[in-house]
């Protein structure tokens, strides 16, 4: 006689069976499950990155604008991503007129307020009234064609769109290195960060290249803080100076650019910060390094729902 209790599994249904519908439960499970750990993510978008203006570049191939120190943010026809994918949560009216195309620029407070622009923007809950005073300054649009076809539709679409949240970010021809370093002049004493160069034959193309430079005062980088070393003297309790580490994986020490308040509360280990420098010293590391800023552009995580 078979025995019953070896065949059956769940109300009467064959192990077979029973076994192949809670391996079809279980999938389901870890479907759901990833989608809620991964919500407010999604993959990287591909955006141009700068590399640094050095003079001997052939100006006349490139269109210069102004260094927004704000969050490089991608519009993806639905949603802003981070450079790193994370979805920043913006109110439903922000961007109620927006396209359903995409499109790559900065959002922005104004000058010299990157510290409060980050605060609101990475909220998970935004806060209506902080955004009211931020602008998305769309600089390009994502897709075929040279830069300066790319303009030109950019130029129609945001005029079309009419939304007073959408701002087109203002390009034209450069010329002389003088004329360049006097605009720079010009942008950094009115609180300006710096100048763009764009090659106005580019195309949208992922990743570090020339056909993007940053024209500075300085020369920037980022690092991630390793740990505290601890102050002395006037600066005894609090954080002396912070020791980071380069993507190269090299270290050093950066103990100017903090406040008193940054020095009683430093950024934690783990941070990515930006610094600035003025070249580098004969084994290679930046020379004359300031802590600039926090570079966290990240959204805040996503916590369980309520």
């Amino acid at each position: 006689m078979v025995n019953l209790q070896k065949t059956t599994g769940m109300q009467g249904m064959p192990i077979r069976q029973t076994r192949s519908v809670f391996r079809l439960f279980l999938s389901a499970l870890l479907l759901a499950l990833a989608i809620f750990v991964r919500a407010g993510e999604a993959s990287p978008p591909p955006v141009p990155l700068a590399n640094t203006y050095q003079q001997g570049v052939a100006l006349e191939n490139y269109w210069i604008s102004e260094k927004l120190d704000g969050v490089r943010a991608y519009w993806n026809g639905q949603s802003f991503l981070s450079r790193n994918g994370k979805v920043y949560q913006t109110p439903d009216w922000f961007t109620a007129d927006f396209p359903s195309v995409p499109l790559d620029g900065e959002l922005w407070m104004g000058r010299q307020r990157f510290a409060q622009l980050s605060g609101a923007v990475r909220k998970r809950v935004p806060v209506d009234s902080e955004w009211q005073e931020i602008r998305f300054h769309v600089f390009d649009l994502p897709g075929p064609g040279p830069f300066y076809e790319r303009y030109e539709q950019l130029k129609t679409l945001v005029a079309k769109v009419g939304s007073r949240h959408l701002r087109l970010l203002q390009q034209k021809p450069a010329s002389t290195h003088a004329e360049l370093m006097a605009e720079l002049d010009r942008v950094v004493a009115a609180g300006g960060e710096g100048l763009m160069l764009k090659r106005r034959e580019s195309y949208y193309r992922a990743g570090r290249s020339d056909d993007l430079l940053k024209v500075k005062t300085f020369e920037d980088a980022e690092a991630v803080v390793v740990k505290h070393i601890r102050g002395k003297g006037r600066l005894q309790g609090m954080m002396g100076a912070l020791e980071v580490e380069l993507p190269s994986g090299r270290r050093f020490r950066i103990g100017t650019g903090f406040s008193d308040e940054l020095r009683a509360r430093p950024p934690v280990p783990g941070t990515r910060i930006t610094f600035n420098y003025y070249g580098l010293t004969a084994t290679g590391l930046p020379r004359f390094a300031s802590f600039l800023r926090e570079r966290n552009d990240d959204p805040e995580p996503r916590g369980p729902e309520p």
